[in-house]
């Protein structure tokens, strides 16, 4: 079908596109590219349709009447359709809203008729050039080819432009308006097949997961036997966007997995129809009480005002299937002091970053089968990585580590102001005192310096450190401009005497000069590690002690990382086939790294890529070959090294 007819189908309502498929999430980049095939005459991919007497529930307004016969349904390539709408009309197709759209509006696209390249409107670049043109003008024949030769002729004194000048510019808009002569290759699903069938090869097409995420795919599969289920879902996101809480639709199926299936994974339990009733009463508790409940709770005890301030709002599936769990939908003290303690350790330790719905399993099954969950929670991630926060572990981070989340969460907890203004750091009216995070020693001070720039990369990260981070609202940090740190915090001391101290500065006047930075760097990770470890250990007094046992495939699935390693043998060379003892010294250098930072864990027997070799090259390598003999060799060597006295647990 030609791109021209694609089109006119879809003005003629005679082409449609199904309510469960995904919004459109094409930027800017993904048309630029798109374009720029069909110009060059590129392939571009096929279209996948369903013809059918009995249509699922469309996007947009239109109503299918029976009398009607057989519409058209759009399976797969609707964000290149809707692309080439957007563009080629520069309307939004009926099927979707201009607030649906949003942020991916991709019209008002530019090209350079000489030279075929394509950006968004820049001042710079296009005022002023008639060769830049919005190439919709093209599509909808606003502008013509002499217009543009006419303007440059004008320009040029009325001198003619060259012939090949005026010949590569014509070729150029031939080749942009031949675009809606171009075929799309159909692929039709015939009019026999149910809904169910047709969104079982919706389905396979994507099951890649390079198009659609596992969730996408089930939303999909909900929307056919529910159709009402995405616009219900996409009413519920709006309503907790507006109370600072962001969430895409992907999140409401792993909630709905976990509280229906008690898992974070197998998406394909949802596929089935069998589900609608559960489907249906689940929804119903989460949208009237639970997922308000969890955000409200959040916001009121952890002091979490907003979904950018989290670095994983996964975090939140384990909280809402809990809270569904209980009869009435709501926790008692106890509970929630467990529940925040975790939600804290889970984003600085970034349980949920990688391995998703694996982690998502095993969290949910110790919600739903532990009598303390939240003890037992906390308990993996202390196996996993340490739960005690170290001062080093401060230096170069910036305000994307999850520990500059923490730290505005336990100023907030103590009631913190900002240091300018002296408001409350929690959520404020009004978008010019929303919070930012400004420099306590202006960058420009320190870069100036002669230490701080950007050409030494260590000494620029610990200028930009969170421990030379302040909290502000936005007016005050506009007012603050580049003041010297002992100026503009005496200023602050004078104004307001607590809120140095409400925001763990350090009030030494000595630590506030440039060439103390460093020692003030020192001082503020001391005393922030030690504050935010008596924050957390005091969040729940009462901790039931529990017994937990880490998966070991869980662990080597998650990969490696600063509290985990992975050495393929203790001393046998797979690479030459025998017996090497100087491979025991790389074992002795990462206990002693790990020895010298927050400790860790060391899997031997497994490769850098997690492949498992097991032990038994290196059983081998001893008179008897077991484990005994291994572990007695391995603690020796290590004794040998660096004294009974430190702390080793081996495991076989």
């Amino acid at each position: 079908m030609k791109i021209r007819q694609i089109i006119d189908k879809i003005d003629e309502n005679q082409l449609f596109v199904p309510a469960f498929q995904r919004e459109y999430v094409w930027t800017r980049d993904d048309a630029k590219k798109l374009i720029t095939s069909l110009i060059k005459d590129y392939p571009t991919g096929t279209m996948l349709t369903w013809e059918t007497n009995n249509p699922p529930e469309l996007k947009g307004t239109y109503k299918y009447e029976a009398s009607k016969g057989t519409v058209k349904i759009i399976l797969d390539g609707q964000q290149r359709i809707t692309t080439l709408y957007l563009l080629m009309k520069g309307e939004i197709p009926p099927y979707y809203t201009s607030e649906e759209i949003g942020e991916n509006d991709i019209r008002n696209l530019y090209v350079n008729v000489e030279t075929i390249e394509l950006e968004y409107y820049k001042v710079k670049m296009m005022e002023n050039n008639p060769l830049w043109i919005n190439i919709t003008d093209i599509f909808i024949h606003k502008i013509r080819e002499r217009d543009i030769t006419d303007e440059l002729e004008k320009r040029n004194n009325g001198e003619r432009l060259p012939r090949e000048r005026e010949s590569v510019i014509s070729n150029n808009i031939r080749a942009i308006e031949r675009i809606e002569d171009r075929d799309f290759l159909e692929q039709v699903i015939p009019v026999k097949a149910s809904i169910k069938e047709a969104i079982d090869i919706f389905y396979i097409v994507n099951a890649s997961g390079v198009n659609l995420t596992d969730a996408e795919l089930a939303l999909a599969q909900i929307s056919g036997y529910w159709p009402q289920a995405r616009e219900l879902f996409k009413k519920k996101l709006q309503d907790l966007e507006k109370q600072g809480w962001v969430f895409k639709l992907d999140f409401i199926v792993y909630a709905l997995l976990a509280v229906i299936h008690k898992m974070g994974s197998k998406m394909e339990k949802l596929h089935t129809s069998d589900n609608k009733e559960k489907l249906v009463e689940a929804w119903n508790k989460l949208d009237k009480t639970v997922l308000d409940y969890v955000c409200n709770l959040l916001q009121s005890q952890a002091f979490v005002d907003h979904t950018d301030e989290i670095n994983s709002v996964y975090a939140l599936i384990p909280l809402i299937a809990y809270t569904f769990n209980k009869p009435d939908g709501k926790l008692n003290e106890e509970e929630i002091k467990k529940s925040i303690k975790w939600f804290y350790y889970s984003q600085i330790r970034n349980r949920y970053i990688s391995q998703l719905p694996q982690k998502l399993d095993k969290d949910i099954g110790i919600i739903n089968e532990n009598p303390n969950p939240f003890d037992t929670l906390l308990a993996l991630i202390d196996e996993e990585r340490p739960l005690e926060i170290k001062p080093s572990e401060f230096i170069g981070r910036d305000i994307r580590h999850p520990l500059f989340a923490l730290m505005k969460w336990y100023f907030k907890s103590k009631g913190a102001v900002c240091l300018g203004t002296g408001l409350s750091l929690r959520k404020n009216m009004g978008k010019k005192y929303s919070l930012e995070r400004d420099h306590i020693f202006a960058y420009s001070v320190l870069r100036d310096s002669g230490i701080y720039d950007m050409e030494n990369q260590f000494h620029y990260a610990i200028a930009q450190e969170i421990t030379n981070r302040a909290i502000l609202t936005s007016v005050e940090n506009r007012d603050k401009s580049a003041k010297f740190a002992d100026v503009y915090l005496k200023d602050v001391k004078q104004q307001f005497p607590n809120a140095l101290k409400l925001q763990s500065i350090p009030e030494d006047e000595n630590l506030w000069k440039v060439g103390n930075y460093e020692k003030f760097l020192e001082t503020r990770r001391e005393m922030l590690a030690s504050e935010l470890n008596n924050f957390l250990k005091n969040i729940s007094i009462v901790k039931q002690h529990v017994a937990i046992t880490v998966d070991l495939m869980d662990m080597i699935q998650s990969g490696e990382h600063n509290f985990l390693e992975f050495k393929s043998t203790m001393r046998w060379n797979w690479k030459e086939n025998r017996l090497d003892k100087k491979m025991e010294e790389i074992i002795l250098k990462t206990i002693a790294a790990f020895s010298n930072a927050e400790g860790g864990k060391l899997l031997i027997g497994v490769t850098n890529e997690g492949e498992i070799l097991g032990l038994d090259s290196d059983y081998n390598t001893f008179k008897e070959a077991n484990k005994d003999h291994f572990e007695l060799h391995l603690r020796n060597i290590v004794n040998n090294a660096f004294g009974k006295e430190l702390q080793l647990l081996i495991s076989l």
